[in-house]
C-alpha cells in the first residue's frame, strides 16, 4: 500500500460488525425510535373513561331552594271576549255563595241582572272536590271572564256561607284584574229560627 492509501484508511472510522456509514446509521435509528414512541402516544391519546353519575369524585349539585306556590300563582291571564249584546256594565256586584258542599258565584249589574255566573259543577269538579278552595278559584275566574265580556271593571263582593272558597274566590277576582271596591259578609244569622241539622256521628 502506498502512503496516501494508508492516510485515507486511518481517517475513515470503521465500526466493527457494521458496514453502514454514519448517515445511514442515523437514518436507521430514527424509525426505530419512532416505532418505540408510537405505543406510548396511542396510550396517551386514549380518552379517559367518563365518570359515572353520582360518583364519589364528582361534585354534588346544590339542592334547589323550596318553592312556595300560592293559589294566586296558578291563575293564568284570561282572554276577554266581548259578549254578544254587551250591556256595557262598568260596575257590578259579585255574589259568592260558599257552602260546605259547593261554591257558586253570580255577578250582576247594579239592578240585579245577571251578567255572569259559574259553579264548581259547571267547571268540571265532582264530589268532594267541589268544596275545595281551588274549585272556588276556578269558579270565580270563569264568572269574571263572562262579566268582563260585558265591560265590567269594578265589583262589590258579597260573601255568603261558611265554605272554604270564601277567600279564594275574592283573591281570584283581584288577581284577574277587577277592582274590588267593597267586601261584605251577608251570611244569614238565625235568631233561633229553623232547627239546624243533627250533628254527625263520626
Amino acid at each position: 500500500m502506498s502512503e496516501e492509501t494508508k492516510i485515507e484508511a486511518a481517517e475513515t472510522p470503521v465500526v466493527a460488525g457494521n458496514d453502514e456509514t454514519p448517515v445511514q446509521a442515523a437514518a436507521t435509528e430514527a424509525p426505530a425510535t419512532e416505532a418505540a414512541e408510537a405505543p406510548a402516544k396511542k396510550a396517551a391519546v386514549k380518552k379517559a373513561p367518563k365518570a359515572k353519575k353520582g360518583a364519589a369524585g364528582s361534585t354534588p349539585a346544590a339542592a334547589p331552594a323550596p318553592i312556595s306556590i300560592s293559589l294566586d300563582d296558578t291563575i293564568e291571564p284570561i282572554k276577554i271576549v266581548k259578549a254578544k249584546g254587551s250591556k256595557g256594565v262598568i260596575q257590578g256586584v259579585a255574589h259568592v255563595q260558599a257552602s260546605f258542599n259547593n261554591t257558586i258565584v253570580s255577578i250582576t249589574d247594579l239592578r240585579g241582572g245577571v251578567i255572569g255566573w259559574s259553579s264548581a259543577g259547571k267547571c268540571g269538579f265532582k264530589g268532594s272536590r267541589k268544596s275545595t278552595a281551588y274549585a272556588a278559584q276556578m269558579v270565580a275566574q270563569d264568572a269574571c271572564r263572562q262579566a268582563m265580556g260585558h265591560g265590567l271593571k269594578e265589583v262589590e263582593v258579597r260573601v255568603k256561607g261558611p265554605g272554604a272558597g270564601r277567600e279564594s274566590a275574592v283573591r281570584a277576582m283581584q288577581a284577574i284584574g277587577l277592582d274590588v271596591s267593597m267586601i261584605r259578609d251577608v251570611t244569614p244569622i238565625p235568631h233561633n229560627g229553623c232547627r239546624p241539622p243533627k250533628q254527625r256521628r263520626v
